[in-house]
């Protein structure tokens, strides 16, 4: 197919040879500049040349297609849009000559197109290693739509599949495999997946969690030959004497700029391929362009799309007179493979002299972080992200524009402590800031487009083209939106999710003045969807806050997170704590010998909580209700040790043993922890009691805090501990226990009520307008009316309280879920402990594999025997 109009001697004529993202993108340009200066595109001929049976699609998401997008849904652009705006285009094209003196090109079909300018858009091949016998059928690659639909067809006749390669593009093509229905296996030469963008940590993680995805992962295996198989269609032959069967082989070994044009028409290329250019994107002969993954830049070829664009942009200006220059790119990456989060940021093998490094990984959630920064901890040179890339933006945004990192850089990797999570706010931002590097916009571009009429994320997107790319700015491009709109007076929508157009506290209100009692229900009469990870934990804490029903029952437990599914921590190695209650930290011999007894038995790791509780570590899933059945039958209650609600009352001994005490600070903490033992909240609530102001229980450094004075206590709300310490602001003086427990009421239950999601009480009341003045006046003034209704609604949940583990152990189909493998009532292997200090602790990485090589020797000397 082709469209075809003569050019006129007046009108410049560019040919564009090559259809690709970045090829169409140039065009695009030549069509924006036009459009935006007012001019039609009569002054300019423009032709493309596609090698490929259709125009211009997302290659980004090609995956997709294996999961039912069509090949219309992944085009970029359509004929209509090309006729439109007077572009003529010819598909199955492909350039055979170039005749640089006469300035014209040669198609395939012998057609001859004449130029003024040529730009080569040629793009990139898939390498494939030159292993013999890699061209039998079902010997594949992953790079057109064409080559997708052979892999969909080679798929209904295969029952496994191996990728070639671990890059990027392999686990993408691993994606693809997986989404057809194969038993998926990547081969990779190097020792880790994605050696470019990940270091050593990142790289052990990222395997861990494609292999847990049901993936099989080979690494630093060379394939010598592919010979026919004995159990499948081939047999893949390693270097180590070593072979793996398949039915089907897909080269993704990476990418080749594809740039035989210029090597047959004498075009500069460099010494290892790749069409030389400049700063303009000028090769060395007059008039003629490339761009993208074709061209080479100071001996650099540029594998994503985002430089690509940058060059288009560049060289279309150029052509059109400007003076716009490429001056290279940033290759930082934020993607998301088989639903595993990766993030990778400039140097993020710390190769830069004096480089420094803070690393936090959690074994338990799965999750790698990596900062690489100055010798000064001043700059941020490059970050790893495996798991979580929830810091992403951040962390680029200091790359990026080399912003000072805080006094404690670390702080932006690690976990939010205190329901504050240490970032960089859009108003922190400069106005040449980068927010979508796919088109080039920058905050300013965005400040911009809201001064001339935009008025909606929708319209920044829309005009800007912000997120249209790859999409990894999409979270960065709502937040300086919304940043941007909150400052010209605005409402800013704050929807928990895509599935519901409400806030958290909206939600809450909906569940309880509609009696919605599932999630089903809420998101059948309020949402959309099946729901995901943020609002259906939500759910399930406001449904436990207004309803306290068990959360384990049918309804509710495919809402809750890992820790509330056990009712216990996982910890890193995969087993979980037991924390019972222990009320006001009181507890009496005959409990203390129970829980000895326990530990000894099952062999746990003990230790004195900083809330005054004992912890015991260790235990599998399996062994959880019958460890919970002895505590329950000698009076212990969960700790909810595991959930967002309140943890612990921690209280000196008070007046009953110390001379200094004025009141009876255990009899206060455990009435207390009695009280408000299973109310579930957005984040864990903690209290402490001390019985006088010598504070030995710390009280001022919790949520709620109470100090016993001559005249009764004083009350303090919204401090905590952690990483970034908030003191408790002193709400209410010498109050009988009467008021004492009816203000702490309303504060929390106004605070379940109102706050965001995973919100801890301090960052909740300083984000109240007004602050603690307007908590005191809706608590004790009463100035909503609401106090005789949060009262209430807090007996509500007293009067329905339940010990989870109790309910759990008589519960025969709850008890069922407590095993390690849902098939099997055997053990997990993989837990290895060694001990030290006479207890035990989780083994490490080498020790668990010493210990794995000796039990594979005593299996092999039984055997022998």
């Amino acid at each position: 197919m082709s469209t075809s109009a003569p050019a006129d001697s007046s009108q410049l004529r560019i040919v564009v040879v090559g259809n690709g993202m970045v090829g169409h993108h140039f065009v695009d340009q030549l069509i924006e500049h036009n459009t935006n200066v007012g001019a039609d595109l009569s002054g300019l001929h423009i032709s493309v040349l596609s090698a490929e049976p259709r125009l211009a699609y997302d290659r980004v998401h090609l995956s997709e297609f294996f999961s039912g997008k069509s090949a219309d849904e992944l085009a970029l652009t359509t004929p209509e849009y090309y006729q439109q705006h007077q572009v003529d285009y010819k598909l199955n094209a492909a350039v055979t000559h170039i005749d640089k003196v006469a300035k014209t090109v040669t198609t395939v079909q012998g057609e001859i197109l004449h130029y003024d300018k040529l730009v080569l858009a040629t793009g990139s091949y898939p390498f494939v290693p030159p292993i013999p016998g890699n061209d039998q059928p079902h010997c594949l690659v992953y790079r057109t739509i064409e080559d997708l639909e052979a892999i969909s067809a080679s798929s209904k006749v295969s029952k496994i599949g191996v990728v070639v390669g671990g890059g990027l593009l392999g686990l993408e093509a691993a994606n693809a495999l997986k989404e057809a229905g194969l038993e998926t296996h990547v081969v990779e030469f190097a020792p880790q997946l994605m050696a470019v963008q990940v270091d050593g940590g990142g790289g052990r993680l990222l395997r861990s969690k494609i292999e847990s995805l049901g993936v099989k992962v080979h690494t630093q295996k060379a394939t010598q030959v592919i010979e026919a198989g004995d159990t499948c269609r081939y047999k893949m032959c390693f270097a180590d004497g070593t072979f793996l069967e398949t039915d089907m082989i897909l080269f993704s070994a990476g990418i080749r700029p594809q740039d035989t044009l210029a090597r047959q028409f004498d075009i500069a290329i460099g010494e290892r391929g790749g069409i030389k250019v400049d700063n303009y994107c000028k090769t060395n002969i007059d008039d003629i362009y490339a761009i993208g993954e074709c061209a080479l830049w100071n001996n650099f070829i540029f594998g994503l799309v985002a430089p690509g664009y940058t060059m288009a942009r560049v060289a279309a200006a150029h052509i059109l007179g400007g003076n716009q220059t490429f001056l290279g790119a940033d290759m930082s990456t934020k993607l998301k493979l088989m639903g595993v989060e990766v993030g990778s940021i400039g140097d993020a093998h710390a190769k830069t002299a004096g480089a420094l490094c803070y690393t936090y990984e959690n074994q338990a959630s799965a999750v790698y972080k990596k900062m690489v920064v100055d010798s000064s901890k001043k700059k941020l040179l490059g970050a790893v992200l495996v798991g979580d890339t929830s810091d992403y933006d951040t962390l680029l945004q200091y790359a990026l524009n080399g912003i000072d990192l805080p006094e404690h850089p670390e702080a932006l990797i690690l976990p939010a402590s205190g329901g504050a999570k240490l970032g960089l706010g859009a108003d922190a931002l400069p106005a040449i800031a980068t927010i979508c590097s796919c088109h080039n916009v920058s905050k300013g571009d965005i400040v911009a487009a809201f001064d001339n009429g935009s008025g909606s994320l929708a319209d920044i997107k829309s005009c800007t083209k912000a997120s249209s790319g790859c999409g990894g700015c999409s979270a960065l491009l709502k937040s300086v939106c919304d940043a941007e709109l909150s400052k010209r007076g605005v409402e800013v929508k704050k929807d928990i999710c895509e599935h519901f157009a409400y806030s958290r506290q909206e939600l809450f209100h909906l569940v309880k003045v509609g009696k919605i009692q599932t999630f089903e229900q809420l998101v059948t009469q309020h949402g959309q969807g099946m729901g995901c990870e943020i609002c259906k934990p939500a759910t399930a804490s406001i449904l436990a806050s207004v309803w306290n029903e068990f959360v384990l029952k049918s309804d509710h437990v495919s809402l809750q997170d890992t820790n509330d599914t056990y009712l216990g921590n996982m910890q890193k190695d995969g087993t979980y704590s037991i924390i019972p209650r222990i009320a006001g930290g009181e507890i009496t011999p005959d409990k203390l010998i129970v829980l000895g007894q326990v530990g000894k038995k099952y062999n746990l790791y003990t230790k004195i909580t900083g809330g005054q509780r004992i912890d015991l570590f260790g235990a599998r899933v399996e062994q959880l209700p019958e460890i919970w059945k002895i505590l329950i039958d000698a009076g212990f209650e969960t700790g909810h040790a595991y959930a967002k609600s309140l943890r612990t009352v921690k209280s000196c001994v008070g007046s009953t043993w110390c001379r200094y005490g004025v009141q009876d600070s255990v009899g206060q903490a455990i009435e207390l922890e009695n009280r408000y033992k299973g109310l579930r909240a957005p984040h864990k609530i903690k209290f402490a009691v001390s019985g006088c102001t010598r504070e030995c229980a710390e009280a001022q450094s919790k949520d709620i805090g109470i100090i016993a004075t001559e005249n009764g206590w004083n009350l303090y709300v919204c401090g905590n501990g952690g990483m970034k310490p908030r003191h408790g602001d002193l709400f209410a003086t010498d109050l009988d226990t009467e008021t004492l427990v009816k203000y702490i009421d309303r504060v929390l239950m106004f605070y379940v009520r109102t706050a965001d999601r995973l919100q801890r009480t301090s960052v909740w009341m300083e984000n109240l307008e007004g602050g603690l003045e307007y908590l005191k006046q809706v608590v004790i003034e009463d100035s909503l009316g609401l106090g005789k209704e949060l009262e209430s609604q807090m007996q509500q949940v007293v009067d329905a309280y339940q010990c989870e583990w109790k309910t759990a152990i008589e519960n025969e189909g709850s008890r069922k879920r407590f095993r390690q493998f849902v098939n099997s009532d055997k053990a997990d292997t993989n837990i290895v402990f060694v001990e030290e200090r006479q207890q035990i602790r989780p083994a490490t990485p080498k020790e668990k594999a010493s210990f794995t090589q000796q039990q594979q020797a005593k299996i092999i000397a039984v055997e022998l025997v």
